[in-house]
């Protein structure tokens, strides 16, 4: 695919990915580690891009929504990120640098949007006195559509279609010692996404389930498949024998 294509899909798959039409596939979309698969197909590049994607993956692990409050935008991190890694050959920790600050500005869009959209509600609520089905169709959802669209598009399309070049001018004059900097800052950041993740599990005794999972892998030299295996069943007997013992005891 040419530069301007990849940029025109990948502004209207973010757009798309964002418009919360059924809260699980809307959540599937803007996984960083679906994005990576996508692109890497169109790149001609898959094992690079998911490389890629689960480094940025890996930052918003643990990240929750208080409030449905976005506190970063994983899927404009990835969607813009990605490409620019792909195109200019830059590492997934160098990758993750630029994907950080675009998180934020995806938050800081999706502000915007929920302010603009509080008109479009109020509008609705005018026709809705009215009766005019019409008036809250469009201001309940086709309007609003159109204002994300305007918000979310353009800027994904002009940083795919100019980032790359910017990114690759940027890196050719960084002198060594900044990029190696890059490349430690950005190799971090992903295990503090993971460090997130392990006090989001909050309850002590569900650390020795994590540590078990590690350990197994590094020690049994078993592949992750397995394990996710091994984890899924010993997961499935912990529920039904818990469930037994708390049925007989409320039977008892």
């Amino acid at each position: 695919m040419t530069s301007i294509a990849i940029a025109i899909f990948c502004g209207v798959y973010y757009w798309f990915a964002a418009t919360k039409i059924g809260y699980t596939l809307s959540s599937s979309l803007r996984q960083p580690i679906l994005i990576a698969g996508i692109l890497g197909f169109f790149y001609g590049d898959i094992p690079t891009a998911m490389v890629i994607g689960a480094y940025i993956e890996l930052i918003y692990l643990g990240m929750i929504s208080p409030g449905n409050n976005m506190p970063a935008d994983e899927a404009l991190a990835a969607i813009i990120a990605i490409p620019i890694a792909l195109s200019t050959g830059m590492s997934a920790e160098e990758a993750v640098i630029l994907a950080v600050p675009l998180g934020v500005a995806g938050a800081l869009i999706e502000q915007i949007r929920r302010t603009g959209n509080a008109k479009f509600t109020h509008n609705a609520d005018k026709h809705a006195k009215n009766g005019n089905t019409k008036g809250i169709w469009l201001n309940a959802t086709i309007y609003p559509l159109i204002f994300a669209f305007l918000l979310r598009f353009p800027p994904v399309f002009i940083a795919n279609l100019v980032g790359p070049d910017a990114i690759q001018n940027l890196l050719n004059i960084l002198p060594a010692w900044i990029t190696t900097g890059l490349n430690v800052a950005g190799g971090i950041l992903p295990a503090l996404g993971f460090a997130i993740v392990i006090v989001t599990l909050g309850k002590p005794k569900l650390l020795a389930f994590f540590f078990l999972g590690y350990f197994s892998i590094i020690f049994l030299g078993i592949n992750t498949m397995a394990a996710a295996i091994f984890g899924t069943l010993i997961a499935i007997i912990i529920v039904f024998v818990i469930g037994d013992q708390q049925k007989e005891n409320a039977e008892g």
